[in-house]
Order: structure tokens, then C-alpha cells, then sequence
């Protein structure tokens, strides 16, 4: 009897630690539960500002001012679209934004790298306190550096011309922070190997480091594409002909003094958004590994 009465003792003592455990996990997916529907808010309230931008470009303009206000058009109006892009000669701003883009990443990936590999490799006196110093020029503000870099523009006398719009772009320190953590991570008996072979450091760079660096390269080139297509102050200050104006620049073209064509000046910046927004999608990983290497440690 006695043996009988530990037996279902035990018993019950395991069905007691089994609800426990059951209790447990129903309210670990109940947490996981509440924080993916707190997530999937958030997500939908930073929409909100697009799926709005949206609806104002297909109303026309005595709907965007009616109150209270309405985030369904009652007539779809397309014609927005091909209006927006016919009111304003987006065909050259356009033209303008993708070779700015476009020598901007090659600028930064060429020019970048280069100052990253001789700072990862090269061995030089002061290279380390001169790259602190480097590093510490991300600290001032980029407003602070507009006026004298306009002033050297203008006394180039580069004023609404694709020099002015590139040069400031074509470098950044942040691109040579982010291949010269990436460079400090290969092994350096790649490097001696191809020494021993006789290469020099310039073949080491071209032949061995940048082909085992494509994904820090590729990381920079989104980055640096995404910066220069939304630049609008930049432009803005160095270009006064219309012809030289990059889109950021042409949206803000539906403003008047005294008024505002919200629904061309949304269905411009629909348009516009496209790009940034197809690049961001066939590139997802490599922004997701763009913040991990600037993490990396040299």
C-alpha cells in the first residue's frame, strides 16, 4: 500500500510539473504573440506617411483641402502621373540624378578603397593618429562644411555644373571606415603569398583584396547611391538653370509662393520613390550587412 501511495504521489506530482511547464509555454506565445502585433503596428503606423502620399497623388486639388480630410480619392485620378512628369522636364532631372548616382558610386568605391587599403595595410609613420583624426571629422555636423565647400566651388567657378554636384561625393569617411574594418578581416598570408610571387601592393589591391571584398563594396554602393539620389539641400544650393536640377530638386518645383500642387507634387515624388525603393528590395541583405561591418573590430 505504502508503495502504492508513493507511486501515485509521484504521479501526480509529474502531472502537476507538466502543467506547470504547459502554463509556461502558453504564456511565452502569448508574449510572442502581444510583441509581433506591437511590431505589426508599428510597421503600419510608418506606412501610414506613404499610403497617404499615395491617395494625394490620385485626388485632384480640391480634395487634398477638404476637411474632414478624405484618404480615399472619390474619382482615381492616373492622369496625375503623366501630368506630374510633363509639368516639369523630369526626363532631365532624372538624367541629372543618375549620373550624379552613378559617379558617386564609383567615386567612393574607387577612392574609398584606396584610402581604406593604406590605412588597413600600408605602413606608414603617424597612420593610426592620422586616421583617428579622420575619424574624428564625422563628429562635426554637415551643415558646418556647406559654406566653405560653396565657396570652393564657386571659386573654381564649377556653379551649375556636374563638378559642382559630384566632388563633394565622391569620398566619405564613413566608406573608408567601413572597407578598412572589412580589409583588416583578411588574412594577410593572402597578401604575403602574392609578395613572395612578386606582386606589387597596387596588384595586391586589385587582384586579391577587392575581389575578396565584394560585399563591403557592394554594401557601399547602395549606401552611397541611396545618399546621392535623396540629396536635396546640396543641389539645391549649386544649381540655379533648371536643366541642372536633379529630382529631389524638381519635386520641390510645384511649390509656389502662394500655394502648393499637392497631388503633381505627390505623384512626382511616387515616381521618384520607385528607384530607392526596388534597389532597397533586391538589396535587402546587403543593408543588414552594411551595419554588422561597420560593427567589425581592427
Amino acid at each position: 500500500m505504502e508503495t502504492w501511495a508513493r507511486g501515485s504521489e509521484g504521479v501526480g506530482k509529474d502531472r502537476e510539473l507538466d502543467k506547470v511547464s504547459v502554463s509556461g509555454k502558453t504564456m511565452s506565445s502569448v508574449r510572442t504573440i502581444a510583441l509581433y502585433g506591437v511590431l505589426a503596428i508599428v510597421a503600419l503606423s510608418m506606412l501610414i506617411p506613404f499610403l497617404w502620399m499615395i491617395s494625394t497623388s490620385l485626388m485632384n486639388e480640391l480634395e487634398v483641402y477638404q476637411f474632414p480630410p478624405k484618404f480615399i480619392p472619390s474619382i482615381v485620378r492616373w492622369s496625375n502621373y503623366t501630368e506630374a512628369m510633363t509639368l516639369q522636364p523630369f526626363g532631365r532631372f532624372f538624367f541629372n540624378s543618375i549620373v550624379v548616382a552613378g559617379a558617386s558610386v564609383i567615386g567612393q568605391l574607387l577612392f574609398c578603397s584606396m584610402a581604406a587599403y593604406a590605412f588597413a595595410r600600408l605602413r606608414f609613420p603617424g597612420r593610426d593618429r592620422l586616421f583617428a583624426l579622420y575619424l574624428g571629422t564625422m563628429m562635426i555636423p554637415a551643415i558646418v562644411t556647406i559654406i566653405p565647400a560653396f565657396l570652393i566651388i564657386t571659386t573654381f567657378g564649377w556653379i551649375n555644373t556636374y563638378w559642382a554636384l559630384l566632388t563633394p561625393s565622391l569620398s566619405s569617411v564613413w566608406g573608408i571606415f567601413l572597407l578598412r574594418q572589412f580589409f583588416l578581416t583578411i588574412p594577410r598570408e593572402l597578401e604575403d603569398a602574392a609578395r613572395v610571387d612578386g606582386a606589387s601592393d597596387l596588384v595586391i589591391f586589385f587582384r586579391v583584396i577587392l575581389p575578396l571584398s565584394r560585399p563591403a563594396l557592394a554594401t557601399l554602393a547602395i549606401f552611397t547611391f541611396m545618399g546621392s539620389w535623396k540629396d536635396f539641400l546640396w543641389p539645391l544650393i549649386v544649381t540655379n538653370r533648371v536643366d541642372m536640377r536633379t529630382v529631389e530638386v524638381g519635386i520641390s518645383n510645384f511649390n509656389s509662393l502662394y500655394s502648393t500642387d499637392w497631388p503633381h507634387q505627390m505623384a512626382a515624388a511616387v515616381v521618384v520613390m520607385l528607384p530607392v525603393i526596388i534597389v532597397f528590395l533586391l538589396a535587402q541583405k546587403h543593408f543588414v550587412r552594411g551595419i554588422t561591418l561597420t560593427g567589425l573590430k581592427g
